[in-house]
C-alpha cells in the first residue's frame, strides 16, 4: 500500500567516519517529494500502526531539522546508548561520536533528494530503508552521490530512539 502523502527526508552523517542517517517530513519541501511505501505487503493498515508510521515520520522530521542546524542534543536524546551506524565504508560509529561530529560542526548538507522511502513495523520496532542522492562536504571533502539506507527505531518507554544504521553508495 503507497500512501497518499508525499514525504522528504534528509540523510546525514559524515562521510569516511560517520554516515548516520536523518530525516524530516516538512510541507516546505513538497515539491521534491517521493510517496512513502507503509508496509506494502498488507492490504490495510491497523490504526496502531498508522499511528506508529506518523511518529517514526515526524522523529524523521525532527531529525533533518537537527541536521541542518547541527544540533548534537537531537542525536544525544534520540540515539539508544548502544546505537552503532556502519559508513559506506564499512566503518563502525557509536553514538558518542555521532554527537561529538554534530558538536565539532565538520559536516554540512547542501542538498539530499529521497526517494523509495519504505517504512515497514514491527511492534515496538520500526525499519526505514530509502534512496537518497546527496551533497555534502565533510572537513571541505564532498561526499555527494546516491546512497541506499536502513535505520532502525526502537519504542524503549514510551520514546523511539535510533538503534542502527547503515549506509551504502549506489550507482
Amino acid at each position: 500500500m503507497v500512501a497518499n502523502k508525499c514525504f522528504v527526508f534528509l540523510l546525514s552523517g559524515i562521510w569516511l567516519g560517520i554516515l548516520c542517517g536523518v530525516f524530516l517530513l516538512s510541507p516546505s519541501f513538497a515539491a521534491a517529494a517521493q510517496h512513502v511505501a507503509v508496509h506494502p505487503h498488507s492490504s490495510s493498515l491497523e490504526t496502531d500502526e498508522q499511528a506508529t508510521i506518523r511518529e517514526i515520520l515526524d522523529m524523521e522530521r525532527q531529525a533533518r531539522d537537527a541536521s541542518l542546524h547541527r544540533d548534537a542534543d537531537f542525536s544525544q536524546r534520540t540515539l539508544a546508548d548502544d546505537y552503532v551506524a556502519i559508513t559506506p565504508l564499512g566503518q563502525i560509529t557509536t553514538k558518542q561520536e555521532t554527537v561529538s561530529a554534530r558538536k565539532s560542526a565538520q559536516l554540512r548538507y547542501d542538498a539530499i533528494n529521497v526517494s523509495d522511502m519504505v517504512v515497514r513495523v514491527y511492534g515496538d520496532t520500526a525499519v526505514v530503508t530509502a534512496r537518497a542522492d546527496v551533497k555534502g562536504h565533510q572537513l571541505g571533502e564532498d561526499f555527494s552521490g546516491p546512497y541506499r539506507y536502513t535505520r532502525v527505531w526502537v519504542r524503549h518507554t514510551g520514546h523511539w530512539r535510533a538503534v542502527s544504521y547503515q549506509a551504502t553508495v549506489t550507482q
